[in-house]
This record gives structure tokens, sequence and C-alpha cells, in this order.
């Protein structure tokens, strides 16, 4: 990803982004199942997120078009699983700051203990992996009748979740040292030990 396509205005970033990374810092974030996922609209802001490795069970990969705030459409992939083991994670975004340059906000945690969530969807726009293992692995099942994996219920419920479409399913993963560009992660609950979070001048991204 070009580091112009990771830059966001200095306002829109302090606003938005820097709340929902304060409201991260709680060990075990929780959310009521799809409440988040059915109610926001995305703002089309890219970021990365990276993982060492991330052990995934019940698996779900089908398409979805995320939506903006002013409406604009943004094809994804989502990968889902009912639960994830992770370790080394990071998630960056690079800022514009008037006046003073570039900035990049930069979230880490899972060093010492993997961190783990449940019911998490990654909406990717792309995903590279040194290497990934599925156990009992589906292609081609509908989208529709994924029932390994989870299917995030705003998701279902959108005009874009096509249950005919083309889709994957697995009973578990293992990827290692994966790297994905995303609009949005939502999680069902969240628990980050060792979580660190700096703002520093410059680019300093996960990948």
């Amino acid at each position: 990803m070009s580091h112009r396509a990771g830059r966001t205005r200095w306002r829109r970033f302090a606003a938005i982004l820097v709340p929902g990374v304060a409201a991260s810092a709680t060990i075990a974030v929780a959310m009521a199942q799809g409440a988040l996922a059915a109610s926001f609209l995305i703002s089309g802001q890219k970021f990365q997120v990276s993982a060492d490795t991330m052990t995934a069970r019940g698996v779900s990969i089908y398409g979805m078009v995320d939506v903006t705030r002013k409406g604009k459409l943004v094809p994804v992939v989502v990968t889902g699983t009912r639960h994830a083991s992770i370790t080394g994670l990071c998630q960056s975004v690079v800022v514009d700051i008037p006046v003073i340059g570039p900035y990049t906000l930069r979230v880490t945690g899972g060093n010492e203990r993997p961190a783990e969530a449940s019911n998490l969807f990654l909406d990717a726009t792309s995903q590279t992996a040194d290497e990934v293992k599925f156990r009992d692995l589906d292609i081609g099942i509908a989208q529709g009748a994924i029932t390994k994996g989870p299917i995030n219920p705003g998701d279902r419920h959108s005009r874009f979740f096509d249950p005919d479409g083309v889709g994957q399913q697995a009973e578990s993963s293992t990827l290692t040292n994966v790297r994905w560009t995303t609009v949005a992660v939502t999680a069902g609950t969240f628990s980050i030990p060792g979580l660190f979070t700096r703002l520093k001048p410059g680019l300093h991204e996960c990948f």
C-alpha cells in the first residue's frame, strides 16, 4: 500500500480515530454481537493490520461491499473467525498533520501472550501471508450456506450480501506473517495483553 493511500486529514483523525484507540486500551473490549457492524458506516480510510501468527477456529471468507458515510461503495473480502489467537499484533495508519507533516499511529500487543478475539471480522482490500494452513476446507460453498465460520449479522442483512455467491469455510486455519490492508475490523470480544499505542513522527507502518 502506498503511503499516500494510508493518509487522512488530521482533523478527522483527531476527532474519530483517537477516541477509538483510547477505547481499545481496555484489556477486553466487549460489544453486542452484530450491533456495531449493523449500525456503522465506514470512513473509507485504509489501515494496516499484521500478525506474526493467527490461529483461528471456525473460519469464513466471503465477499461484501462496505459503504462510507458519503455513500461510496468499497468492495472487500471479509474473513470471519469464531475464535482467534494472535501473536505479534500490529495496527497502523499514517496521517498528515498540517505544518508538521506525516505521523504514524501504531498500536501493538500480543507479544508476551497472544491476543484473543471472538467473532472477529476483518474487512480487507488485500491480504498476504507467508503460509496458510486450513483444516476441513470447503471452497466454492454458497455464502448463504456457510456454517463452519460466522457471517457478520450486519452483512447477512445487507443488500450487498449474495447468499448464492461463492464463499469459503474451514474448521480451522493457521496463518504465518499475515498482512491485511483493511477498512474495518469488528469483534465480539478482543483481549490484547501488553497493548501499546504510539503516535510517532514519520512513516512507521506495520509493513
